[in-house]
């Protein structure tokens, strides 16, 4: 019972959808809905297209103004080579004329089309590009302790770009770190479009990283790491921060981030390549290249935690942006969530475990909000496409 004496719900709620995106209540991240079934993300977004823009850029020109150097790095970009990378450089160098250092964490899993995107940047952008390259072993082994620990093999690459920019910058001198899309307010909705937020260490762990760190991974039996491999991982003090006075910069605080422009705008202006072949969970191919198992394996067992995957997101992003119906959305989320990625193959064989030890991990953090039961040895759970509590808006 609670205080006011109504009794506590004894099963989670009903899973619903936005009735304007095709975003499903068990988001990971988090989000409200309001009287017409509207998300919080697209609520957001709603108001992100009534901004002014140009006021937007003026307000960040005059935030990086103290800034500025005569000579040396003036500010550090995350980069992995993607899409998101080139605009966020091009941004940072035609905008707002400031000269970066460039900073990747390689998780040795490229695609060759994202490599090489990647290894251009330096030429195309006329920067300096730091490329941190961990240990293949201690990779592998992180691969499969950020699954069985939380559900997610690429942990270690979140990490390692939500860590190597802060810290290098800090230890360099740099004031600036720049990052594109704070997804949790442009995709979630999660704060007002006028709360600026910046990159803080409570960010990074407690939403990127879901709460664990790198000592985290200490001492495991199954996977051993020792503290010494995991430099790559460990994220400034609070003391340093404060000493050179480092800030994380979300750009998309300050431009209307389409990724679709984004992607014609690089592909036209620097020769920048999507992937020649289709991914197997979405229908975009300029996402996620720095990551052969982003778009495949992570993916699917986002799909199996939270009951969605790229389909849904991607879809999401462009009705949102006006490129697709909620009617087409729909469709692409029946065609591409439900997908077993080719790539689990590679993965499996890349950790050395079989498909049996996957599975077996991967059910312990199925939602039971999503999977509600199994028939014949299936699991099974609501689609938007069966859902009647599932209208699309007039």
């Amino acid at each position: 019972m609670t205080q006011e004496g109504i009794p506590c719900p004894t099963e989670p709620p009903a899973l619903r959808w936005c009735t304007h995106c095709v975003y499903p209540a068990s988001s990971a991240l988090p989000m409200a809905f309001d009287r017409n079934g509207v998300c919080s993300g697209c609520r957001v977004h709603r108001l992100r297209s009534q901004l002014d823009w140009d006021a937007r850029l003026q307000e960040l020109l005059d935030l990086v103004e103290p800034y500025r150097r005569p000579s040396g790095y003036e500010c550090v970009i995350g980069v992995s080579g993607g899409k998101d990378s080139y605009f966020q450089t091009h941004f940072v160098t035609e905008k707002l004329g400031l000269r970066p250092l460039l900073v990747t964490y390689n998780g040795n899993n490229y695609l060759e089309t994202g490599w090489r995107n990647l290894m251009r940047m330096k030429e195309v952008f006329k920067t300096d590009h730091l490329v941190v390259s961990p240990s293949v072993d201690m990779l592998i082994r992180m691969n499969r302790l950020g699954f069985r620990k939380t559900g997610d093999m690429n942990w270690h690459a979140h990490a390692g770009i939500q860590t190597l920019p802060m810290k290098i910058a800090t230890r360099m001198g740099i004031k600036l770190v720049f990052y594109g899309e704070h997804g949790w307010t442009l995709v979630g909705g999660m704060l007002s479009v006028n709360d600026y937020p910046e990159f803080t260490a409570r960010w990074r762990k407690d939403m990127a990283l879901r709460g664990f760190d790198w000592h985290d991974f200490v001492g495991d039996e199954e996977d051993p790491v020792e503290e010494g491999e995991l430099e790559c991982f460990k994220y400034p003090s609070d003391e340093e921060i404060v000493a050179n006075g480092t800030r994380g910069i979300y750009i998309g605080n300050y431009d209307r981030w389409d990724a679709n422009a984004h992607s014609k705008l690089v592909t036209e202006r620097y020769g920048w390549q999507p992937s020649p072949v289709a991914f197997d969970r979405t229908y975009r191919t300029m996402s996620n290249l720095d990551d052969r198992y982003e778009n495949g394996a992570h993916d699917f067992m986002k799909y199996i935690k939270f009951g969605y995957g790229r389909g849904t997101d991607h879809a999401c992003k462009d009705i949102r942006d006006g490129y697709m119906s909620r009617e087409q959305g729909i469709a692409m989320v029946r065609k591409y969530d439900q997908v077993r990625p080719s790539d689990l193959d590679f993965w499996l064989d890349y950790v050395g475990r079989t498909e049996e030890w996957f599975d077996g991990i991967a059910d312990r953090f199925r939602s039971p909000r999503v999977w509600g039961r199994k028939a014949d040895g299936q699991w099974i759970k609501r689609n938007i496409w069966e859902s009647a509590a599932c209208p699309v808006p007039e």
